[in-house]
């Protein structure tokens, strides 16, 4: 009887001792291991997500701060392909003097791509930015090989100085602001019927002293 006590605590000792092994072998082969992340991948600082990135503003909210001295140095990227000043001659690009307002394709004797002349209209501040972040993309098979502006501003700047050689248009009126009216912001049920009480009880106010004026006395 003792020997069979004395056997079934050395396997109930051991017992322990192996599930204890395993508990501490488990914790420490695990520390190694690196946690899994709720998030997979990691963020890349300075680029935004596309779901939360803004939508650019109309080159006019731009123009209203233009720096035309800025985009006269901007210009500087074109000299290559372009003059600017009246009655320049033709390079690789038109000149382009006086061009805002101007007809698509409307310097004589330039060899424009049919992809440009084929665009109805006049150049404006509008359309003019949009050929300048992409010709490429404004003009499908132009022969512009300029990457264009991904900056608003700097187009802005650059339509500022292209606008005061020779064309001197207006700017056109920055949209005004939206109304601020955020949802949540509406009065309370029990708001709007104060007021509306409060509304009803200021004329029956002022009319009683009319009433009482307009009885004749006795």
């Amino acid at each position: 009887m003792d020997n069979n006590n004395t056997i079934a605590g050395w396997v109930l000792a051991g017992a322990i001792a192996a599930l204890s092994f395993s508990i501490l072998s488990g914790k420490y082969f695990h520390a190694d291991k690196p946690e899994r992340p709720e998030t997979m991948g990691f963020e890349i600082e300075g680029v935004e997500s596309s779901a939360g990135g803004s939508a650019e503003e109309p080159i006019s909210v731009y123009l209203a701060n233009a720096d035309i001295a800025a985009g006269e140095a901007i210009f500087k990227k074109c000299v290559a392909c372009h003059t600017i000043n009246q009655g320049g001659a033709n390079g690789i690009g038109p000149n382009l003097y006086g061009a805002l307002g101007k007809a698509h394709g409307h310097v004589p004797g330039f060899a424009y791509s049919e992809a440009l002349t084929s665009i109805p209209g006049n150049w404006d501040f509008e359309n003019m930015s949009e050929w300048l972040q992409s010709p490429r993309k404004y003009a499908p098979g132009t022969k512009m090989t300029f990457a264009g502006l991904s900056k608003p501003q700097e187009r802005a700047d650059l339509i500022a100085y292209l606008n005061a050689q020779g064309s001197n248009l207006p700017y056109p009126e920055p949209p005004a602001p939206e109304e601020a009216t955020a949802e949540g912001e509406a009065p309370a049920e029990g708001e709007e019927a104060a007021a509306a009480t409060e509304d009803a009880a200021a004329p029956a106010a002022e009319e009683a002293p009319a009433a009482t004026e307009a009885a004749p006395a006795e």
